[in-house]
């Protein structure tokens, strides 16, 4: 188990894969983050089966076998992986709904991250995209890291987050809005950034406001006033990370939040970007609404998704 200089310890990784190629950038970026906590790594794969389905009807049967077979080569490949980055790793298998069992699993181990990917068409029902997205990050008892796979994004893999050793996190961007959920992942993203010596921009993007007839000059004063005190308030949090001797910076953009955040996400060339979900202020509907989902699914790199009250920041 490693502990970093927050105090907080980093010593089980919950890894969700179904193996398939556009799965080893999740898995890439598993390993690499178990390495950087010495941490134990579980890899789960899902053989996805609805719940009443006869698991012993000859046609199913023969269908989870084939499947069985399969993730199985597929993780002796991945344990040959990990044992070559020096990670200590367990394959777990199970039958049934694949957000039900990732947090189950993560639930009963007590997993202080999970990482899965995202590819779209295949494995896991889209996972990450849609239902099963929305039940994971809601559902796991700790962060989760969703790594959309790059054939998906259309892009190449970006070789600092996919080494499996090494410093793979060289660039954070968190996204503020002011809830807790987002005080959370700030503290979230300090644990990060002085775990991996992350250089670190905090961004708050300010939502357009539609003004009505009856605008005057009063409401652009207010719009000053507001945007005043946001950067303020920026600056306050970027002193959690030069108070350890971070590199941190603080903006304040207008727009739609998912967009600019996935924006300047490009901009700077985060490895990662670090967020809340569930906020009950701040961004509209960011109790994973269109915020947390637009960026997860169209991100072009990972992204930390941290939910209060289950993130307990270092004490």
């Amino acid at each position: 188990m490693s502990v970093g200089a927050t105090g907080s310890a980093v010593s089980k990784i919950l890894l969700a894969t179904d193996g398939s190629a556009s799965a080893k950038e999740a898995e890439s970026f598993a390993l690499m983050m178990a390495a950087a906590y010495d941490a134990r790594l579980d890899a789960l794969s899902v053989l996805e089966f609805e719940p009443g389905r006869d698991l012993e009807y000859d046609v199913n049967r023969r269908y989870l076998e084939d499947r069985r077979r399969e993730i199985r080569e597929q993780g002796a490949a991945l344990i040959q992986r990990a044992e070559a980055a020096g990670v200590k790793i367990e394959r777990h298998e199970s039958v049934g709904i694949p957000s039900r069992e990732i947090i189950a699993l993560a639930e009963r181990s007590r997993h202080d991250l999970v990482v899965v990917g995202t590819h779209g068409r295949t494995g896991f029902e889209h996972v990450l995209i849609g239902s099963t997205a929305e039940r994971v990050v809601r559902g796991a008892p700790c962060p989760v890291a969703t790594v959309r796979g790059s054939r998906a994004a259309g892009r190449e893999p970006s070789a600092a987050r996919t080494t499996e050793t090494g410093n793979g996190l060289r660039a954070l961007l968190v996204a503020v809005d002011f809830s807790d959920c987002g005080r959370s992942a700030v503290e979230y993203a300090v644990q990060l950034a002085d775990r991996f010596g992350s250089e670190v921009t905090l961004l708050h993007v300010a939502e357009p406001v539609a003004y009505g007839l009856d605008f005057t000059l009063g409401h652009a004063l207010t719009g000053q006033a507001f945007r005043k005190q946001c950067e303020e308030s920026m600056a306050q949090l970027a002193g959690l990370f030069s108070g350890r001797g971070l590199s941190a910076r603080h903006e304040v953009r207008s727009g739609i939040p998912g967009d600019v955040i996935r924006l300047v996400a490009q901009e700077r060339g985060s490895d990662a970007i670090v967020m809340g979900t569930h906020g009950r202020r701040g961004w509209s509907q960011l109790r994973f609404g269109s915020v947390a989902e637009a960026v997860i699914r169209y991100a072009d790199c990972p992204v930390f998704t941290v939910r209060s009250p289950k993130f307990k920041p270092a004490t």
